[in-house]
């Protein structure tokens, strides 16, 4: 793995969807992935984090499928669970040992990003609408590495987890999927069907839409804002940014319409605190300029990438720029969550690729 996103390797790669044919730069990671993919290891290292620093949240978490109670077990059951002792103390985990990542950190236009966004907001409106038939799966896959601490036996480190793969289909409804990512499943995944931990079948809402969800939702930005507002009402330490990152979340982890999808960014372009980065790298080192916005509580910027010329979506980062983190480990310039959208296509069902 290539610690650093700036100085990429290259390989072929074909990509499916919205998304043009690319060279792939591999690397040495999900808004997401729904919130609350309560696979047991990640809660696991976010109770550890948290006590530690309250503050600080596990990147995973945020960027997670909401998982059926079946699949939770499942999954914990074929990775392991992390252990925890009565002292607090965290087994090793292999999957966080590489290098720390780290890039360059771009310059800001405070001013810059309604005019960007209504330019990326219209050549989103021009793209091909997704379509899927009766029966079919939506298909999408990322790739995703990011920096973490890891504590064994009390004593704190910061390591990256490797770039690798996620997979991910669920059905238009919401209520069928599978999901294969290294560290979260085993080899052949798990399914995303059944009951949420209270038995209930899960409802689609904004932390965790359907596809058929998604086509219902306003594409009048006003409208959109006061809902993504009071949906996400006491989520996160700032409405402002919290909004920002539940429209983040949509982009990485959906396949909006395109009239969504340019809803989507007119309505980021009236956040505050809403800003351009003149030049900002995914996780597979395509380079291209952010729409951003820093979260003043933790210094850590998010940042969504767009191709420069075609300002196609290519995924997201977020960046320590500001400060270290509570534990004072994570310091400005370092990519502490990247996220690249490789392929979104319809397909015939799980497991099956484009």
């Amino acid at each position: 793995m290539n610690p650093d996103p700036n100085q990429p390797r290259t390989a072929n790669r074909y990509e499916t969807g919205d998304l043009p044919a690319i060279e792939e730069h591999e690397l040495p990671p999900g808004r997401h992935q729904f919130h609350k993919e309560r696979l047991m290891n990640r809660i696991h290292d976010d109770y550890l984090a948290a006590a530690a620093s309250p503050a600080r949240r596990n990147p995973f978490l945020r960027k997670a499928i909401l998982l059926p109670a079946a699949a939770v077990l499942a999954g914990a059951l074929a990775v392991g669970v992390l252990a925890l002792t009565p002292g607090g103390v965290q087994a090793p985990d292999d999957r966080a040992s590489g290098p720390v990542l780290t890039t360059g950190i771009g310059t800001v236009d405070a001013h810059g990003a309604p005019r960007l966004l209504d330019r990326i907001s219209l050549a989103a409106a021009g793209t091909d609408a997704p379509g899927g038939r009766a029966g079919q799966y939506l298909y999408i896959e990322s790739r995703i590495a990011a920096t973490d601490v890891r504590t064994v036996n009390g004593e704190s480190s910061l390591v990256s987890r490797p770039l690798h793969t996620r997979q991910s289909w669920k059905s238009p409804d919401g209520l069928k999927g599978w999901l294969i990512e290294p560290g979260n499943t085993g080899p052949e995944g798990i399914t995303l069907e059944g009951p949420d931990e209270n038995g209930d079948v899960p409802k689609p809402h904004l932390g965790a839409p359907s596809h058929d969800y998604l086509a219902a939702l306003p594409t009048d930005p006003d409208a959109l804002l006061r809902k993504i507002y009071k949906e996400t009402e006491g989520q996160g330490d700032n409405k402002d940014q919290q909004a920002f990152t539940t429209i983040g979340d949509l982009l990485v982890e959906s396949w909006p319409s395109p009239r969504l999808t340019a809803a989507l960014y007119r309505t980021a372009a009236k956040i505050p605190g809403v800003v351009t980065v003149d030049s900002a790298t995914d996780a597979v080192g395509r380079k291209g300029v952010a729409v951003a916005r820093l979260d003043a509580a933790s210094g850590q910027r998010t940042e969504w990438i767009f191709d420069s010329k075609t300002l196609t979506f290519l995924g997201e980062r977020t960046v320590q720029v500001e400060g270290t983190s509570d534990d004072g480990l994570i310091e400005p310039g370092t990519v502490v969550y990247t996220h690249a959208v490789m392929v979104r296509a319809f397909v015939d069902g799980v497991k099956v690729t484009p």
